[in-house]
Parts: structure tokens; C-alpha cells; sequence
């Protein structure tokens, strides 16, 4: 549902914004860029991990589809 999809967008959002600037500062300090790369992977990996399985929580608010009508061959 369009809810949902906007709450995956926020969640993804923040994540990588906080996982880049905390990735960037760790790695600055320790002038080593495994461990940038290593906390944005890991980021990455728990974000997947949250947004692709289908949660009932992105699924709230589900679209009401129209019913199917049933046409007739005989035209």
C-alpha cells in the first residue's frame, strides 16, 4: 500500500543517512577505509533485511482492488 511504501521510503532514508555519517566519522578516526565500507555494508544488509520481507506493518492500509466482471463470449 502507498503507507506503507512511504514509511520503507523514511526507514531507508534515515538508515543510510545516520549509516553513512556514522561510517564516515569511524573511519575517519580510525583512518581505515575496511571499516567505512564494513559499517555501510553492514547498514545495507540490515536494511534489506527490514524493507524487503513482506512486514504487516507496510501492508496497514491495503488497496481495495475493483471487482473482476465477468464478460460473456457471445458477442
Amino acid at each position: 500500500d502507498f503507507a506503507g511504501q512511504q514509511l520503507v521510503e523514511q526507514i531507508a532514508r534515515i538508515l543510510l543517512i545516520g549509516a553513512t555519517i556514522i561510517s564516515f566519522i569511524v573511519g575517519f578516526a580510525l583512518q581505515s577505509l575496511q571499516v567505512t565500507f564494513t559499517i555501510m555494508g553492514g547498514a545495507t544488509v540490515l536494511l534489506a533485511l527490514l524493507v524487503i520481507p513482506p512486514w504487516p506493518m507496510f501492508n496497514a492500509h491495503p488497496v481495495k482492488w475493483l471487482p473482476v466482471k465477468n464478460e460473456s463470449k457471445d458477442k
